[in-house]
């Protein structure tokens, strides 16, 4: 690719690659003397010792190892990525919900309107931090659906060193608050391994503050980790929210930092959990933007307004063409007046959130300010990692966990959460409809790689000390890969040949510096090329035009059942001349049929360079499929006293007791006086069970998606004394999902026994966790008891043993494939 040489990149931006030891007041071999390296190989060899060493020190030299710096004028580096935010969400870019700190970016620097992401979170993440393609460092999908390909096994491998090593190796603090979805489930446990953990040698970050995982509730993260020990800091603080929480951590680092090392330059990464759902703004904000009526026109007019403003504002010309509302969303004129007082209430705890995510930002950056340090600080502020997301599917979410388990709730459903949708009871979503009209004026949403609306995402850059064009606005093509480079060039510092040892892959990325200086607004691009894939919807962009394949299935139209496609045959390709089209709004493959083959083979060529074959187009059932895992084939699982937060069944170390028969032995002792407390849990107020005593009783709990809690239960306290309680589950197989009997004893005696029709299919979720003796997070029932609930008898033994899973012939193929299926 056209990657303009470091060298005469540093002397562009008037940086020295290599600059020898400061001599102003301390000399080498000094305390506290410093020195730059040149960066090519990371860590630089140890300095020799250039003192000298006598028998006696009186007559010997001492000579200190020089403290490595980066070159003089780096900048530090703020790095903010929003989350599932559309490209019209945003004022900055048209939209109607108001952005101050986004805006505050673009009028103090540069506003990019042709910025692409990868359509989907892990996999832009990866090649945010790598300045390399998705695949190219194994990140095809997202971690929870990771396959064993090498585009797609999501393990980012040591010859592509993240941003974070590179800048820490090279005398820069490095810190991460928010989201890391780049961490393989398997490994995501507080036992590790940590090398693909933020503070691990691959992403290289000196200090994490955050959640692994897709999502989290904000306001009881039960996956939130200060470096690799799990915390809990929303217990006993009422109206904790992690979006101002993880903004306090950010200010508290920074003055840290100018209070303790006031001249080391800093990198920090910002990635908050907004707006990813579930979306959780506070109270305030909610009220705030309820009272603007923002919503109140509905999807479709709304559309056509931030069409408007966005021509107005310049980040689309004045002939695009506004791409036409597909066939299968509804009109908003057509609905009954119960669903659009639903599809507003959602829309407003969006925007809410949207809002709320974009001010605790602005406390990040006026910290920044505060500190003397924002005219040498690198601000990039990437509004979304995705387009609009369109896993609310057609109705909206009370929870995102009933879709996962193939739960598509209706209106109605949806409507007895109404007055608490944002709330810490919900963990909700909005409709399809507003994710495509908070793309506009694109085609398609999040996890559609074909089309705009799944890869375009706005962007701002500011550095004042660099940037002189105050508000300008920036039309070059360019990819979420172009940030490295753009960060290297910046601080002056070449891509590594080695790091820890290992020869490095090239950055596939180009800086986007050249678009800073003098006539910026009119240099040419320089990406050429790049290719687009997620779940078989793909694209190849080349020199102005791009060919894209959009799905058979629409991303909200999540099912257990295999896809009818054959996924290289049936997406059809079509084809935009982005010369005169800007929004793929005129599909001239018809027309053109040649150049559609031209285009489908550099396809094929990118997809072979970069690893994208093969080409898979299960969504849902890849959540089920095998990975690597430390519980692969274990039947039986043994703890003896207090154990809290293992994530993922299954996976991560935690028993996974779907789709089959199990059985949980708990032997305890009850002490004088009585005992209760949780004996072990897994999941909480939106799904999962827990085996508790209740002032006494034994109690065995089945929270189905909020639609139904079904309880074995006993009916006298125990007695003081050893017992051992049982909960027995025959399984009505094969097939996910079903229903079975449940029975439930104390020293053998049967006490409550009941079927339960159905059973969670596909999984509890990620944001509870697996815990014995105790519960964190929230309760499977807070009408029986709140949290942490800690058992006030002893465990001396707690045992889980597992059944075979119990799939039909065409489950076992369509979720394993071709993989040997494990009993």
């Amino acid at each position: 690719m056209n990657v303009m040489p470091w060298m005469a990149a540093a002397v562009l931006l008037a940086i020295p690659v290599v600059a020898t030891a400061q001599q102003a007041t301390i000399k080498p071999g000094e305390p506290g003397a410093t020195t730059t390296v040149d960066g090519k190989h990371l860590p630089p060899p140890p300095q020799p010792f250039k003192g000298k060493m006598e028998r006696n020190a009186a007559q010997s030299t001492p000579w200190w190892p020089e403290l490595v710096v980066p070159p003089k004028g780096a900048p530090n580096i703020l790095l903010i990525m929003t989350d599932d935010v559309g490209f019209s969400a945003p004022s900055t870019f048209g939209g109607v919900i108001p952005t101050p700190a986004l805006d505050r970016i673009a009028e103090m620097g540069l506003r990019y309107t042709r910025f692409h992401t990868t359509s989907l979170c892990s996999p832009t993440r990866a090649a945010l931090l790598t300045g390399r393609n998705h695949h190219s460092v194994s990140t095809g999908v997202v971690v929870d659906q990771a396959t064993g390909y090498p585009g797609y096994d999501s393990v980012i491998k040591r010859d592509a060193a993240a941003i974070g090593e590179i800048l820490r190796q090279q005398g820069y603090d490095t810190s991460w608050f928010g989201k890391d979805h780049n961490v393989p489930q398997w490994v995501a446990s507080q036992a590790g391994p940590f090398t693909d953990w933020p503070t691990g040698p691959v992403k290289g970050f000196d200090y994490y503050f955050g959640f692994i995982g897709d999502d989290t509730s904000q306001w009881q993260p039960n996956n939130l980790f200060r470096n690799t020990t799990p915390i809990e800091p929303y217990l006993g603080n009422p109206g904790w929210n992690l979006i101002t929480a993880m903004a306090d951590e950010a200010i508290a680092r920074i003055r840290m930092l100018n209070e303790v090392q006031p001249d080391r330059p800093f990198m920090i990464y910002y990635a908050p959990g907004g707006t990813h759902a579930p979306h959780h703004p506070t109270r305030e904000w909610v009220d705030r933007i309820s009272k603007m009526r923002l919503f109140d026109e509905g999807w479709n007019r709304q559309r056509e307004r931030i069409f408007a403003n966005q021509k107005k504002l310049g980040v689309v010309p004045q002939n695009a063409k506004l791409t036409a509302w597909p066939k299968d969303l509804p009109q908003w004129d057509s609905l009954t007046p119960e669903a659009k007082k639903l599809y507003i209430r959602q829309a407003d705890v969006y925007a809410a959130y949207l809002a709320y995510t974009d001010h605790e930002i602005g406390r990040v950056i006026q910290a920044v300010e505060d500190s003397g340090k924002l005219d040498n600080t690198l601000i990039i502020y990437i509004s979304g990692d995705n387009g609009a997301s369109p896993e609310g599917t057609l109705h909206g979410l009370y929870s995102e966990f009933a879709v996962l388990n193939g739960v598509h709730p209706t209106v109605e459903q949806n409507m007895k959460f109404y007055d608490a949708w944002g709330t810490d009871q919900t963990y909700p979503h909005y409709a399809v409809p507003w994710a495509w009209s908070w793309d506009t004026p694109y085609q398609w949403t999040k996890e559609v790689a074909s089309h705009f609306g799944g890869t375009r995402n706005g962007m701002a850059i500011a550095w004042p000390a660099r940037i002189k064009d105050k508000g300008g606005i920036r039309h070059q093509f360019h990819h979420v890969i172009d940030i490295v480079p753009t960060i290297l060039e910046a601080a002056g510092l070449p891509q590594p040949e080695t790091v820890n040892g290992i020869k490095q892959k090239p950055i596939e990325g180009v800086s986007m510096a050249y678009t800073w200086g003098q006539g910026g607004a009119d240099a040419p691009g320089q990406r050429k090329t790049q290719y687009f894939e997620m779940f078989g919807s793909r694209a190849i962009y080349n020199d102005g035009w791009i060919a894209s394949a959009p799905p058979v299935v629409a991303p909200w139209a999540l099912s257990l059942k295999p896809p009818p496609t054959d996924v290289w045959q049936d997406f059809k390709w079509e084809l935009y001349d982005l010369g005169k089209d800007w929004t793929q709004a005129d599909n001239l493959a018809a027309k053109m049929p040649d150049k559609v083959k031209e285009m489908e083979k550099l396809f094929i060529k990118e997809g072979e360079k970069y690893q994208v074959f093969p080409l898979d187009d299960r969504t849902l059932p890849r959540y089920l499929g095998i990975k690597p895992s430390y519980t692969q084939d274990r039947t039986e699982f043994t703890y003896r006293g207090e154990l809290s937060n293992v994530p993922f069944p299954g996976v991560a170390g935690a028993p996974n007791l779907l789709n089959k028969s199990y059985t949980i032995t708990a032997e305890i002792e009850v002490p004088q006086g009585g005992a209760e407390g949780v004996l072990v849990t897994d999941g909480g107020r939106f799904n999962g069970y827990g085996f508790y005593l209740l002032k006494g009783v034994p109690v065995f709990t089945w929270n189905l998606l909020q639609l139904d809690r079904v309880k074995w239960q006993g009916k006298e306290a125990l007695s003081p004394g050893k017992h051992t309680l049982e909960f027995d589950w025959k399984y009505d197989g094969p097939g996910l999902g079903q229903g079975g009997t449940g029975t439930l004893k104390v020293d053998g005696k049967v006490l409550d026994s009941r079927d339960m029709p159905k059973s969670l299919p596909v999984g509890i979720g990620w944001v509870e966790t697996f815990n014995v003796g105790v519960d964190t997070g929230t309760a499977v029932d807070d009408r029986d008891y709140k949290v942490p609930f800690r058992f006030t008898g002893k465990i001396d033994k707690l045992t889980v043993k597992l059944g075979p899973e119990q799939l039909t012939p065409q489950e076992r193929e369509m979720i394993y494939g071709t993989y040997r299926s494990r009993q």
